[in-house]
């Protein structure tokens, strides 16, 4: 089965992954850092200080894999189910910051979870019926790894839609 993990940075998918891999055995792939381990990227935006991720190279590379995939682009990939963990705006930007990411890049990935970004290309990509909304905001890593793995185990019902920050706009 292949489950990609995806997210906007700072909702805890390298953290949660890595616990459903011991306990259910799975191979995880963190996609991060296999881009910059393999120089699967085009080119560095200069301006956010990141790679251009080639999702194509990615693809060729991954052939047809199997188990968990995490990254906030983890989504673009052939999958069976698509977990998208979830964070309060507020509460992801002091994450970042907390991890010493620069404020504009904090802001723009707190903007960029009020509208739902990762949740809308995750959906548009692979349809309603496989994507898993798991909100993070006040979950310990443990209990989002315990949501991810009934999601493994299809003990859980998609739920694309359900976490809403609407009142944080």
């Amino acid at each position: 089965m292949k489950v990609v993990v995806t997210g906007t940075p700072g909702t805890g998918k390298t953290t949660a992954t890595d616990l459903v891999a011991d306990d259910l055995d799975l191979d995880v792939i963190h996609l991060n850092q296999l881009v910059k381990d393999e120089g699967l990227w085009s080119e560095r935006d200069e301006d956010r200080d990141t790679l251009v991720v080639d999702l194509d190279a990615v693809r060729d590379h991954l052939g047809d894999w199997d188990g968990i995939v995490d990254s906030h682009l983890a989504h673009h990939l052939d999958a069976d189910r698509v977990v998208v963990l979830r964070c309060r705006p507020d509460i992801l930007e002091s994450r970042l910051l907390d991890r010493d990411e620069p404020e504009a890049k904090a802001r723009e990935n707190r903007e960029s979870e009020a509208l739902d970004v990762i949740l809308g290309e995750a959906v548009e990509f692979h349809g309603e019926d496989a994507v898993y909304e798991i909100d993070t905001t006040d979950r310990d890593p443990d209990a989002v790894a315990d949501e991810i793995a009934a999601v493994v185990a299809g003990e859980r019902e998609p739920s694309a839609g359900t976490v809403d920050f609407i009142d944080y706009l």
